[in-house]
């Protein structure tokens, strides 16, 4: 039953990557920050600040952000609520049961959404950079908002202060499959009230938080490409050395 109730989450918060009858948006490719310690601190600043609110990062301890540069100090002072601890995992005080009275189905834990978002139109990265930037105004909805690649979502757009206010625009074209049939496709925003931020800045706050919560789904990751180089090198090394050791085997036996 409990297996069930998962599969049934699981299954409400899965992405319609396009609207049927409105050409929605293809997966905008994400900037890769997996390097830019930075970038992930800032990450790491609006994941906390915006989305630890609901959702929870279960796998996820707060002293692991050492290895994106941030000292325990730091994590103390930025990171952690009134009651948590540095070693504490990164956990929501809300209930599932309050979630789902409020929002329908309890948000998702994003310990490894980035990688769970995986498809075939795009990494999990590419998913959260367009969907978190494809928020717009829509009154006909419990939450005043909707979502270009995940229509009808139960998730209010938390960052809207930071973006402001949008509604979608729309061309009318005609079906080249039916004659006489038109189709409304996607062409951009029209920004209603501006946000503290431009859009330039938005889009780079957004790279910074997907940067982090790719690099939360694997926080080794960087290290195992690392150490995955050093083995294709010593690999091809050693198969020089035992190619021109056959050859001189050979050549005393013959």
């Amino acid at each position: 039953m409990k297996l069930l109730k998962k599969m049934i989450v699981a299954l409400a918060f899965l992405p319609a990557l396009a609207l049927a009858n409105e050409g929605g948006p293809k997966l905008d490719r994400a900037p890769d920050h997996s390097n830019n310690l930075s970038s992930l601190q800032n990450g790491a600043k609006l994941f906390v600040n915006y989305c630890l609110n609901c959702h929870s990062a279960a796998s996820m301890r707060y002293n692991r952000m050492r290895d994106i540069g941030l000292s325990e100090d730091q994590i103390k002072a930025n990171l952690l609520f009134a009651n948590d601890k540095v070693g504490d995992l990164m956990k929501v005080s809300m209930s599932p049961k309050d979630a789902k009275e409020w929002f329908g189905v309890p948000p998702p834990d994003l310990s490894v959404i980035a990688r769970a978002k995986a498809s075939d139109g795009g990494s999990g990265s590419d998913y959260l950079y367009t969907y978190l930037r494809t928020f717009y105004k829509d009154e006909s909805r419990p939450t005043g908002w909707n979502n270009l690649i995940y229509p009808n979502v139960a998730m209010p757009h938390i960052l809207w202060e930071l973006q402001g206010t949008r509604v979608p625009k729309y061309a009318e074209e005609k079906d080249p499959h039916e004659e006489g049939k038109v189709t409304h496709k996607f062409v951009g925003f029209t920004q209603v009230k501006p946000g503290t931020m431009t859009s330039l800045q938005y889009d780079e706050a957004i790279g910074d938080l997907v940067g982090f919560m790719n690099w939360m789904g694997e926080p080794a990751q960087n290290q195992r490409r690392r150490l995955g180089v050093i083995v294709l090198i010593f690999m091809s090394i050693f198969g020089v050395i035992v190619w021109r050791l056959n050859a001189s085997f050979w050549k005393e036996v013959k």
